[in-house]
């Protein structure tokens, strides 16, 4: 598995994955994602910003993550110090044929190279309540539950925030 920055070369294969990922989250009661989020215009933003990972198998788009500073607002619910910086994980998507080879963990690893790169303390993430994949992750990861959130943009939906404090460097 290697695992890179996408370029916009990748958006269709992108997009792909995500009409591949959408209805089953949905078939599984996670309405995190729909047809209209994520989209073009955001993996697009990720490319130009330089932030959106990949995960490729044998020349294949297994996985995909933004890898930002970007927090949340809402995260200050659960205690986190929004004046720390973090790298926070968004948009963590596995294509349905890639799952469980290590795809999500090894986009997590990423994040938490840039954070050593950076010199940046805690990795953060959030995901929706009914992401059962994910909350097991997570954990196994060393991800520290931190409470429930709602976001704004995301109305009627429940997330669960997690942290990863890294060792000093």
């Amino acid at each position: 598995m290697t695992i890179r920055l996408a370029t916009t070369t990748d958006l269709p294969a992108l997009l792909t994955l995500i009409r591949r990922v959408v209805p089953l989250m949905q078939a599984a009661g996670n309405f995190q994602w729909d047809d209209q989020y994520p989209n073009e215009i955001v993996f697009s933003q990720d490319i130009s910003q330089g932030q959106l990972w990949m995960a490729d198998i044998d020349g294949q788009l297994a996985g995909v993550a933004a890898l930002t500073e970007d927090q949340e607002p809402e995260y200050a619910q659960v205690g986190f110090d929004l004046n720390q910086r973090a790298i926070v994980t968004h948009r963590l998507a596995v294509d349905p044929a890639f799952q469980g080879q290590g795809v999500a963990a090894g986009l997590l690893a990423q994040a938490e190279t840039l954070a050593l790169d950076r010199g940046i303390a805690f990795l953060r993430v959030d995901t929706n309540s009914e992401n059962p994949a994910t909350q097991r992750l997570f954990p196994k990861l060393g991800y520290r539950y931190a409470g429930e959130i709602t976001l704004s943009f995301r109305p009627g939906l429940r997330f669960l925030a997690y942290e990863k404090q890294l060792g000093k460097h």
